[in-house]
């Protein structure tokens, strides 16, 4: 049985959008309990955490992080860092939600539960563990934001 559940906060670092802080907090608390009833065979990051931080940044300093970190020079949508730190673009939201025709707000739910789910030991390298992430990641969505059971 768990001992305690990580605190999260929230911060918006970036200022080119709006973003409803306490909104997305309530939403990563309630994703942050569902992630961590999932069955593990290892204690994973994020059973080792005290805090999970969510940093909303601009595609600018993401980048930067995905180039110091990754080596890849581009902006990304998430990156999760094992510590407890999830850095999400709001801007690379933005652009997805209009892409995939959703909202800036259902974006960034799903990077948060992304970043979750890699602290919680899931990756995307293989097929498998891809669709495995995918569709833990979509049921975990749906269920923090009352659309599921």
């Amino acid at each position: 049985m768990r001992a305690y559940i990580p605190r999260v906060s929230v911060r918006n670092l970036q200022r080119k959008l709006s973003v409803d802080i306490v909104d997305l907090r309530r939403f990563a608390e309630r994703a942050l309990a569902l992630c961590l009833g999932l069955p593990t065979k290892r204690r994973t990051d994020l059973n080792k955490v005290p805090e999970i931080s969510v940093l909303l940044v601009s595609d600018r300093r993401i980048a930067s992080l995905n180039r110091q970190f990754l080596g890849e020079s581009n902006p990304t949508d998430v990156i999760t860092f094992q510590h407890g730190e999830i850095f999400i673009s709001a801007e690379t939201a933005r652009r997805q939600a209009r892409q995939f025709r959703t909202t800036l707000k259902d974006e960034l739910r799903l990077y948060l539960v992304h970043g979750l789910l890699h602290l919680h030991g899931f990756d995307h390298r293989t097929k498998a563990s891809a669709k495995r992430m995918q569709r833990t990641q979509e049921k975990i969505v749906s269920v923090a934001q009352g659309r599921g059971d």
